[in-house]
């Protein structure tokens, strides 16, 4: 088989680091955060979290993602059953996507899923590699604050630090240069995964 033959299965990898840390990669990929939204836009989706949390988190009809949150993450409860909801609906969309791409001619280089949550919803047995990319704390909060990251602290605290993020990883991949920089690590990593 040669590499990049028609038969050859690219491999599942979950891409995840802290808010700020910046997660690019050559292959083909899908975003977490990209299907949630998508879902929201769905009526099964909108209709649950009215039916739950009132019609003021979807004001004319439309999910309105920070009042949402205002709401789900003022207790444990509420903010369990949004990711009751939310969560199997994106593993079915990845999965979804994961056998669309798979069956692509020639496969592609590596199937990479973005996923800001993934040892915390405890979804990194899903896949072949992790890889958690990490920033220093000055990188990752001037790179937040320049993409409008309100209540970063407030976001992080739902989440792993880096340090275990890092530490659950298969690989792990320092993002303090440039884009060029981070490139070459990742594609480091793809090597090491034989691809």
């Amino acid at each position: 088989m040669g590499e990049g033959g028609a038969d050859r299965v690219p491999p599942f990898v979950a891409l995840t680091g802290g808010i700020g840390a910046g997660k690019r990669l050559g292959a083909v990929v899908i975003s977490t955060d990209a299907v949630v939204h998508e879902l929201y836009l769905s009526a099964r989706v909108r209709d649950a979290v009215v039916t739950r949390f009132g019609a003021g988190v979807a004001p004319g009809g439309v999910v309105d993602r920070g009042r949402l949150a205002t709401v789900a993450f003022q207790t444990a409860e509420n903010r369990s059953w949004l990711e009751g909801l939310l969560w199997p609906l994106v593993r079915e969309r990845v999965g979804q996507w994961r056998r669309e791409s798979e069956q692509t001619v020639p496969p592609p280089r590596a199937l990479v899923v973005e996923v800001p949550l993934l040892f915390e919803a405890g979804l990194d047995g899903l896949y072949d590699a992790t890889v958690t990319v990490t920033a220093q704390e000055a990188v990752r909060r001037e790179r937040a604050s320049a993409r409008a990251h309100e209540a970063m602290d407030e976001r992080e605290a739902r989440q792993l630090s880096q340090a275990e993020k890092a530490a659950r990883a298969t690989y792990v991949v320092a993002n303090d240069g440039d884009v060029n920089e981070l490139e070459r690590k990742l594609s480091s990593v793809l090597v090491m995964l034989g691809v």
